[in-house]
């Protein structure tokens, strides 16, 4: 595949810096046995290392029937790499909420894989009833009963813990230490063999593993200010925001969970598709759930099944 069936939409910024999105939608005769007007605008959302490019084969199908579109999260893909940002799920909600905001302006389902699942469900919340659905594939996350190993903020509390540790190996390993290792694992992952053999890992049928795919997530590496992006999600230690089952209790939209059931990212994945399906229930969601035979990205790996499930789900 060569590129994306799917038109660049015209420029767009958030907190002053680009975000790169494409739009897709039926022809009129198309969705005249929809009843034109009514159907929800999909937009979908990307996870780590991914972009755009990532729904190459689910945008033509869902596009048949409804508008659709796709985002590149600051700080991947085409989209700016600012090195200024707090990057972790708060700024990738608000980003997304911006642009149904201000882009979409109609009732919208969100559509994420995992860093991306994230996202979709905390925009779902927080724009309730103007969110139509949330879609998660995969969802990266955690629950209320999970720690976040936290870093102290304040000035007074940093110094305590680098006398704690000692100040000269402290400063030793986070300013200097750190950052080359930091840099040498980042030059690693984006090279193209590394891309293809962590996608072989990650997808259980790598047939779609192919040289438009290793692309679209090299390509971005490549950007100024990609490194920085590295760095500062990494040390984020965890997406923070809003616990999954909290986020449940505020969204007021249907859910659907579909899961690659054989995913070898996600840390105990059958345990956490458990919670899911356990806090979504005690939330009172209208939540339907689909395990499907695939890794941890489902909708590129098995893109017929997951477009066939989100569209009867649509319908």
């Amino acid at each position: 595949m060569s590129s994306l069936v799917a038109t660049p939409n015209p420029s767009w910024n958030y907190l002053g810096h680009e975000v790169y999105s494409v739009k897709s939608a039926p022809l009129d005769s198309d969705t005249k046995s929809l009843g034109k007007g009514k159907e929800p605008v999909v937009l979908l959302v990307h996870g780590f290392g991914a972009s755009t490019d990532h729904w190459r084969y689910n945008i033509p199908a869902l596009a048949k029937s409804y508008e659709v579109h796709a985002i590149d999260l600051l700080g991947f893909g085409r989209s700016a790499k600012p090195s200024d940002l707090e990057y972790g799920g708060e700024l990738w909600k608000e980003q997304v909420v911006a642009y149904v905001n201000e882009r979409i302006q109609k009732k919208t389902v969100i559509v994420g894989n995992s860093l991306g699942g994230y996202a979709a469900l905390a925009a779902g919340a927080a724009l309730k009833t103007e969110s139509a659905g949330v879609v998660l594939l995969n969802a990266a996350g955690y629950f209320s009963d999970e720690t976040i190993e936290s870093t102290p903020t304040d000035l007074k509390s940093r110094i305590g813990k680098m006398v704690g540790k000692g100040i000269s190996r402290d400063l030793l390993i986070k300013w200097f230490i750190y950052p080359f290792i930091q840099r040498l694992i980042f030059e690693n992952l984006r090279r193209p063999k590394v891309i293809r053999n962590t996608l072989k890992q990650v997808y259980i049928d790598s047939s779609n593993v192919d040289d438009f795919l290793i692309d679209s997530i090299r390509r971005p590496s490549l950007d100024p200010g990609a490194f920085q992006v590295f760095q500062k999600v990494f040390q984020a230690r965890g997406l923070k925001g809003k616990p999954i089952d909290e986020l449940f209790n505020d969204l007021q939209s249907p859910l659907l969970l579909l899961w690659g059931n054989s995913d070898p990212w996600l840390r105990n994945a059958k345990a956490k598709q458990e919670k899911f399906r356990m806090f979504a229930h005690k939330a009172s969601l209208e939540v339907t759930e689909v395990l499907l035979n695939a890794g941890h990205c489902p909708h590129d790996e098995v893109p017929d099944l997951v477009n066939k499930e989100m569209l009867n789900w649509l319908m």
